[in-house]
C-alpha cells in the first residue's frame, strides 16, 4: 500500500513560477589549501593562486559549481554558525572510469598523505567502491561499475 502525504501532493506555489536548481555544493573547511590540493588531485579544475581568496568556485563539467568557504569566513557572516553535528551530512562521490582506476586513485590519495577510509573492495551492488577521507574528514567515495558496462 502506497501512503502519499497531502502536502506533498500540492504544488508549492514557486512550481507556478520560478522552479529553484540545485546549482552549487558547498564545502566549508579548517584549511583551505589542503582541502583545494585534495580536490585538485581528483580532477577539479581550481584555479592557481585560489588558496589566498577568502572564498572559492569552480565549475564542474556539468555547469554545477563546487565552493569552498573557510570556517571563519562563514563565522564572519553566520557567528552561531557551529559546523556539522552528529556526523558526516553530505558526501561526494566520484565515478571512475573503472576498477582499476579506482585502485589506482585510492592508492594515490592515501600515498599522498590522505586517510583511506574503506579500502577499494567489490560491493554487492555491482561497483568497485572506496573511500578516502578528505582533509576536514568528509567522506569522499571513489566507484566504477565492477564489470565493463553493457557486458
Amino acid at each position: 500500500m502506497t501512503v502519499f502525504c497531502k502536502t506533498a501532493m500540492r504544488s508549492p506555489a514557486y512550481v507556478r513560477g520560478m522552479t529553484p536548481r540545485l546549482d552549487a555544493f558547498s564545502i566549508t573547511t579548517a584549511d583551505l589549501a589542503a582541502s583545494l590540493a585534495f580536490y585538485r588531485r581528483l580532477g577539479i579544475g581550481i584555479p592557481d593562486g585560489a588558496q589566498d581568496a577568502p572564498h572559492v568556485e569552480a565549475v564542474l563539467p556539468g555547469g554545477q559549481r563546487l565552493l569552498w568557504d573557510t570556517e571563519d569566513v562563514v563565522r564572519s557572516f553566520d557567528p552561531g554558525w557551529e559546523g556539522a553535528k552528529g556526523g558526516e551530512r553530505l558526501g561526494l562521490a566520484f565515478l571512475c572510469d573503472s576498477p582499476e582506476e579506482v585502485d589506482a586513485v585510492y592508492a594515490d590519495l592515501t600515498g599522498a598523505g590522505h586517510e583511506g577510509h574503506l579500502a577499494p573492495w567489490d560491493a554487492v551492488w555491482g561497483q568497485r567502491y572506496a573511500v578516502v577521507l578528505d582533509p576536514d574528514g568528509s567522506a569522499v567515495s571513489l566507484f566504477a561499475p565492477s564489470a565493463p558496462q553493457g557486458s
